[in-house]
């Protein structure tokens, strides 16, 4: 991910904030959206310095087998029919209202960098450029063993010439691999028992004081988006020359004394969301899906960051899409809890009367959660997924993993059945990519026995 540089820089973002509540909301499945958005607030929220050079990705169309289609019932696994994989589908909407067969699109932020994750890298792509703002010299976050978090910060942090800690649960394996190898090799790595990570804000502060060292100095992600959010001048000019000095100083840890960032496991914060909203931006364009399409978006969550970011989005620009997000991690409970802590931070920052009042209508509808298909103890694999997976690559060429990225294939073929079946509406089905490739390698590691049946 090469940094891009505009006009605009994100410390000004709140000054930006007044004159857009003139507009009425419309109203569109229990939300109520702001039709004009994408015309004024969200192109000035917009106009800021990423760390994606842009935010394009490919789409492709998978279409499934109509015969095998028919004779499926909701019990069926995955494995029970074929795909076939269109990589240069129509799109637009005048394109994508005539009638087609059973089919879905994949967004394929999978393929947004070789060693980042898709989700990761729309988490970054927002995030960094403060964090480079502030001119920090190391990064300190967390995550697990095989962590995709973990390498996508370690990736992105070198690139930049910043220096990266990572503490990372459980014990560190006898040969590392998957996102392991890529944290180890890109970033500096610790291990820490499970009792010690149970207390994440303790740990990660003890560890960044001891990266600062005694003179140097440590400040919390969140901390610079409280003083971007309190301060009452545009900072676009001091953000120039501290970038600037960033860089002519040459080897920011000799010259100087650390200044130590802590980024939050998973970079689920507010900046996180930025960069799916510009997606959402960049996906409604006319020549894509553009804004008159009803869409059923479907992406696996982990943190949740993601559906909460392309539900925010759709509102944002009064898009008729919904937001399906599959349940991996946490219950029902747990998810609502991190989209209202997110909510809250974007209406913290995004002070609007208009998006008051719309996330307040019912903010329930900006994601609907569902359990996956075959719901288990996070992290495992079933019998048969691993195959599962290599059908899939062989036939459509998109490579999923049992963990994440299944789940959501899996949720697009069940919307896919049922609009099969049923004469009414029009949305599209779209799944959202996450990546998770190099996640096949860990699992290969701790799963042995499934990937042993590959060789049959």
């Amino acid at each position: 991910m090469k940094l891009h540089h505009l006009s605009r820089y994100p410390a000004n973002l709140i000054m930006k904030l007044e004159f857009c509540s003139r507009v009425a909301p419309i109203k569109y499945q229990g939300i109520s959206r702001l039709k004009q958005w994408d015309r004024t607030f969200m192109s000035e929220f917009l106009d800021r310095r990423w760390a994606l050079a842009s935010p394009d990705t490919k789409i492709h169309q998978v279409k499934l087998n109509i015969d095998e289609l028919q004779q499926l019932t909701e019990e069926n696994e995955t494995c029970g029919y074929s795909f076939l994989n269109d990589t240069r589908p129509s799109l637009g909407y005048e394109m994508m209202k005539e009638r087609q067969g059973p089919s879905f699109y994949v967004v394929r932020d999978d393929l947004l960098h070789p060693l980042v994750n898709g989700n990761k890298a729309r988490k970054l792509d927002g995030l960094l450029p403060l964090v480079e703002d502030y001119c920090v010299t190391d990064v300190v976050t967390c995550g697990g063993c095989q962590s995709a978090h973990a390498a996508a910060v370690a990736v992105s942090c070198a690139e930049r010439g910043l220096a990266s800690h990572l503490v990372l649960h459980g014990e560190q394996p006898d040969i590392p691999t998957g996102y392991n190898l890529i944290t180890t090799m890109y970033g500096n790595a610790i291990y820490v028992p499970r009792s010690l990570y149970a207390k994440r804000e303790e740990m990660l502060s003890g560890h960044a004081d001891f990266v600062a060292g005694s003179t140097g100095s440590v400040i919390w992600f969140s901390d610079i988006l409280n003083e971007s959010c309190t301060t009452q001048k545009s900072m676009a000019a001091n953000s120039v020359q501290i970038y600037s000095k960033c860089v002519i100083s040459g080897s920011i840890a000799e010259n100087r004394q650390r200044k130590v960032i802590i980024i939050n496991e998973g970079a689920g914060d507010f900046a996180g969301l930025l960069g799916f909203i510009r997606l959402v931006e960049y996906l409604s364009q006319d020549h894509i899906f553009g804004k008159e399409q009803p869409l059923k978006i479907v992406v696996d969550c982990g943190t949740g960051t993601t559906a909460v970011g392309l539900g925010l989005g759709a509102i944002c620009f009064g898009l008729p899409w919904e937001i399906t997000g599959v349940m991996l991690a946490d219950t029902i409970e747990g998810y609502r809890k991190q989209k209202k802590r997110l909510i809250s931070d974007f209406k913290r920052f995004c002070c609007s009367q208009e998006m008051d009042q719309s996330l307040n209508g019912d903010s329930d509808s900006i994601v609907h959660w569902v359990d996956r298909t075959n719901p288990r103890k996070f992290g495992n694999v079933l019998k048969g997924e691993i195959e599962t997976c290599q059908k899939i690559a062989q036939q459509s060429g998109i490579l999923l993993d049992p963990v994440y990225t299944l789940a959501a294939w899996e949720h697009a073929i069940c919307l896919c059945r049922r609009k099969a079946s049923s004469s009414k509406g029009d949305a599209k089905v779209v799944m959202l990519h996450t990546g998770g490739t190099l996640g096949m390698f860990g699992l290969a590691q701790r799963y042995k026995s499934s990937f042993y049946t590959l060789k049959k």
